[in-house]
């Protein structure tokens, strides 16, 4: 007998992979795609997405950040989610594309939609597929997590990745001094005021070194990108890790930046 039952399709989710991880680290967008079908989702990879804009929003560029902002909208429009494993791209899209294309209604419009439809990774997983203890994942060792700032002071992101770390079999959770404090990458500010990001980014890798931790989390590739790097300058042997990537169980990779020493 034929069973015809109608079967229910799964929510699609639209992956907004961010450049860094695509050009740097492309295993937080594998890890972020198990996570969302773990959860229930299917995903789909729109491969006409391109950079949010926050580079040259930052610079100054509104022009250009503008243009960049109208090819993410038509790129994503269509989806009812749309995930970022990235406080910074996330907060470009939820907090400053309606801004940026204020002089436009219909635009202005889209970028509001589009806002409303955006998410960070774990706020999705917490808030929105209601996977807070449901982490079919182990990492044996002690961790300590940095809060990014866009995702902390845009999106009020620091219980969430939390809730799902405390659900990883194994793992140890020590939270640094400071541990909102900014690590210097902050984009454009780094190459910007050099000498300001590495006496701030110097003073982050020693609270990490004083939690004892032997991994270092955090949401944003770009912060772990900068820590990592000046770990590795002052010789702390501390590993570093996505988020999605310990949650997913997907470290059985080099960590950050131990590529080039392969």
């Amino acid at each position: 007998m034929t069973d015809t039952t109608p079967t229910r399709e799964k929510p699609i989710v639209a992956l907004f992979a961010t450049c860094l991880v695509d050009l740097f680290r492309p295993n937080v967008g594998l890890a972020t795609v198990r996570l969302l079908e773990q959860a229930g989702f299917a995903v789909e990879v729109p491969q006409q997405q391109t950079c949010c804009g926050q580079p040259a929003y930052n610079s100054g560029d509104d022009d250009r950040a503008a243009a960049l902002a109208r090819q993410v909208i038509r790129q994503f429009e269509r989806y009812s989610y749309v995930v970022v494993p990235s406080g910074s791209c996330a907060g470009t899209i939820i907090t400053h594309y309606p801004e940026l294309l204020r002089g436009d209604k219909e635009w202005q419009d889209a970028a509001y939609r589009l806002a409303e439809r955006t998410w960070e990774l774990t706020r999705f997983l917490t808030e929105v597929s209601g996977q807070q203890t449901e982490v079919p994942a182990e990492y044996a060792g002690r961790i300590t997590y940095h809060d990014s700032c866009s995702g902390l002071r845009e999106l009020n992101i620091r219980q969430q990745p939390r809730t799902l770390l405390s659900a990883v079999k194994g793992l140890e959770l020590v939270e640094m001094e400071e541990r909102d404090t900014c690590c210097g990458f902050g984009g454009t500010f780094c190459i910007k005021y050099p000498e300001i990001s590495e006496r701030m980014v110097s003073n982050k890798v020693e609270a990490i070194r004083q939690t004892g931790a032997e991994t270092l989390l955090a949401g944003d590739l770009g912060c772990l990108m900068n820590m990592a790097g000046r770990m590795q300058r002052l010789n702390v042997p501390v590993r570093a890790y996505h988020v999605a990537e310990v949650l997913a169980g997907m470290t059985d990779v080099p960590a950050i930046g131990e590529e080039e020493n392969r």
